[in-house]
């Protein structure tokens, strides 16, 4: 056992002192959080609520970072209130997740093809229709628009496809079509 460490149980799980005091950690996955080649899972967690009847019921979310703190969603605020302010809905949480992963990720291989943006404004709509004897999503349209000096526009729409493709969000939603529009403003 290394100085910097407690073994817990089988040695699997250990207390990490150098790191960040008493976190515990799988130490199969240690590495340092300064480390490009981290291999360290990242969990994210948020949790909902809810009371009542799935069409009369209201329930609420909330996220550990407090972004969103108990925010209120019902059938009334999934279906029914478009303008958003009766409270959120699943769709909308995915259509925020889409837009914040693909502008980070578009960021990140413009930087690789050596640009960088003055800014990044994405839209993302997220479609949901019947499917057979409910709903489902059956679509996610991006609309990319780009401040960013020194590229061409199919160089600018290269880009955006990689960062489509790739973006950890549009990997976890690739069961359903995934669109795209990107502009240079």
């Amino acid at each position: 056992m290394r100085r910097d460490e407690i073994g817990i149980g089988r040695g699997v799980l250990s207390k990490v002192w150098r790191w960040g005091i008493g976190q515990q950690c799988d130490r199969r996955y240690l590495r340092p959080l300064n480390n490009p080649n981290s291999t360290m899972p990242i969990t994210r967690i948020a949790t909902a609520t809810w009371k009542g009847t799935g069409k009369e019921g209201a329930g609420s979310v909330s996220t550990t970072s407090g972004v969103l703190n108990n925010a209120p969603h019902s059938h009334h605020t999934r279906f029914v209130s478009e303008d958003g302010k009766a409270g959120t809905n699943p769709e909308e949480l995915i259509a925020a997740a889409h837009a914040s992963c693909f502008t980070m990720k578009m960021s990140f291989v413009l930087n690789a093809a050596g640009f960088t943006a003055d800014q990044l404004d994405c839209t993302v709509q997220v479609k949901m229709d019947k499917v057979g004897d409910g709903n489902g999503v059956v679509g996610i349209h991006l609309e990319l628009k780009g401040k960013v000096p020194g590229i061409g526009a199919e160089q600018f729409q290269t880009c955006a496809e990689n960062a489509k493709e790739n973006c950890p969000i549009s990997q976890l939603l690739k069961s359903v079509p995934i669109t795209l529009s990107a502009t240079l403003a």
